[in-house]
């Protein structure tokens, strides 16, 4: 089932309580403004409305796609700044990494005996990243990762997950793995819901989708000055006169859909606001409709950026709770399949 931010904000005002949130990232590179409008502040106000928030930072899932890890230490850290700075609070959010909780992923293996290979292989992600590798031969792990996210999300009995149109087949397996294991074992497992954002899908500055990698994207940690040199990259067109169609015009869109999302408004409206100004007066908009909405997060992420005992602290704990969670219900699991000795 699919939820739209409507329809959950009127459930969740009715008895927030009842909600458990799954979500979190690949550490990779530094989140970026798509991030943040995506996912980032609607996961602040799911926790502000009293919506419990589990965050993964999916170390693991680093490996799925490439030979060499990276810094995934120093993109680990980068992370947990991003979410702190964002407005995350860690006293009642649970974030925490792959590696530091092996209960969850000891859930693969029955999880992984209710799927076919066909069914894997037919997953759109999986697909794409196959695609991608240009003949190179598919890792195990890449062929597997609907399965670890549907651990991810059943590990802590989340009932809603945040995701892109283009994730819901991984809610799919999820909720598929979720009924066959009852199907098969009993009663253990609740079948979440996605949760589809509000905010369009943003493309980069060079008209391509969006990427820590390449470099076509407004960092939360950059600077304000470089915030307005990447806008002024932006790709546009001849016409002087600013109206909002994504299909003739996409650059131009994406600049009026990113000036929206952070002025909450319509892209329309905005266009028409700004009329005949050109590109030049749009790009000044929406640089300081950004540098507007990212100026408390770059504050509070310079302050925190020195703190690295609670950056620990914070993980630690995250870690530690996670791991408490996922060991019972890797227990629950064992009892239902008849292998608790």
């Amino acid at each position: 089932m699919t939820l739209t931010t409507a329809t959950l904000d009127e459930r969740v005002a009715a008895d927030p309580a009842r909600f458990r949130v799954l979500t979190g990232d690949r550490p990779t590179g530094p989140l970026h403004l798509g991030h943040y409008l995506g996912t980032l502040a609607n996961r602040v106000r799911l926790q502000a409305a009293g919506v419990e928030v589990f965050i993964v930072i999916a170390d693991y899932q680093v490996i799925t796609d490439r030979d060499a890890a990276g810094d995934v230490r120093g993109n680990v850290r980068e992370l947990l700044l991003d979410y702190l700075a964002a407005g995350i609070d860690p006293r009642t959010a649970t974030i925490f990494t792959h590696s530091a909780v092996p209960a969850l992923n000891q859930l693969l293996l029955p999880f992984l005996s209710l799927v076919s290979v066909a069914e894997l292989q037919r997953n759109p992600t999986v697909k794409a990243e196959t695609a991608a590798t240009g003949g190179r031969a598919l890792s195990g792990l890449l062929l597997t990762y609907p399965v670890h996210q549907a651990a991810d999300i059943l590990f802590c009995g989340a009932n809603l997950v945040p995701v892109g149109r283009d994730q819901l087949p991984h809610v799919e397996t999820t909720r598929l793995i979720a009924r066959r294991f009852n199907e098969r074992y009993g009663p253990v497992f609740t079948e979440p819901e996605a949760l589809l954002s509000a905010v369009p899908l943003l493309l980069g500055t060079d008209g391509a989708k969006m990427s820590k990698s390449a470099g076509n994207a407004i960092a939360l940690r950059a600077g304000e000055d470089e915030t307005a040199r990447l806008i002024r990259s932006a790709k546009t067109d001849a016409d002087r006169h600013i109206t909002y169609d994504p299909i003739a015009r996409p650059g131009v869109a994406n600049l009026l859909s990113t000036g929206a999302a952070c002025l909450g408004r319509s892209p329309g409206s905005l266009a028409a606001e700004i009329g005949d100004g050109g590109a030049a007066a749009l790009k000044r908009v929406v640089t300081d409709a950004v540098n507007d909405t990212l100026r408390p997060l770059r504050e509070r992420r310079q302050r925190l950026a020195g703190a690295d005992d609670h950056l620990r602290e914070v993980l630690r704990a995250g870690n530690a709770r996670a791991e408490e969670i996922a060991e019972s219900t890797l227990r629950t699991v064992r009892e239902a399949m008849g292998m608790s000795y």
